[in-house]
């Protein structure tokens, strides 16, 4: 099954170029609002991804999530995060190559080397990387600083515009097999986070426990 957007991303410096993340394609890039395209990734090993992201202080600066974080059966299994420093002409795989499906990647405005990555995990397994993790260098390393069970994910993060070390993450827990489908578990939940991801509180009140 093919024909299904992911994620867009516009140039903030020159919005005539944008780039697209195709659940089942990779990632095209266009410089004039859309008439024509070119794919990025096509020598890359993966098709799948699930988000993209441009570095707030160079939008020559791309991070890219790699596998589509839905949960259909057709859905396409990713290679980790990915990064590139030229616009989309070469791509640096920069690990976490067991998140499978990676929902979303925040970039710090006033430091690029602190990035945010949400991994949902996969889809049809327990384990693997998921949760969400942390770089301060750049993603040469990563450390897991929000994590659930073994078939929570983290599928959703938003960051404070007023201030950077505000973080909002939702978990989601869920489980795929041939003959059916678990979505939601004691694992999903909204947590929040006052110090750039480093601790966090998982928010109750106000929410209906389903």
């Amino acid at each position: 099954m093919s024909g299904r957007i992911a994620d867009i991303v516009i140039d903030p410096n020159n919005q005539n170029i944008w780039y697209v993340a195709v659940g089942s394609g990779g990632v095209w890039k266009t410089e004039n609002s859309g008439t024509t395209w070119r794919p990025l990734t096509d020598k890359e090993s993966f098709y799948s991804t699930g988000c993209i992201t441009l570095d707030p202080s160079n939008s020559s600066v791309i991070w890219l999530g790699t596998g589509e974080n839905v949960g259909g059966r057709h859905v396409g299994v990713g290679h980790g995060v990915y990064v590139s420093y030229d616009g989309g002409k070469t791509w640096k795989n920069k690990g976490l190559k067991k998140s499978e499906h990676i929902s979303k990647i925040i970039v710090n405005p006033k430091n690029s080397n602190e990035v945010w990555v949400a991994s949902q995990g996969s889809l049809w397994s327990s384990g693997g990387e998921r949760g969400l993790y942390k770089t301060t260098d750049g993603g040469n390393t990563w450390k897991l600083v929000l994590s659930s069970n073994e078939w929570t994910g983290v599928t959703d993060l938003v960051q404070d515009p007023r201030n950077e070390k505000i973080l909002y993450a939702a978990t989601w827990q869920r489980h795929r097999t041939v003959a059916a489908y678990v979505g939601g578990g004691e694992g999903t939940g909204l947590y929040k986070s006052i110090d750039g991801g480093e601790t966090w509180n998982q928010l109750k009140i106000g929410f209906t426990k389903n």
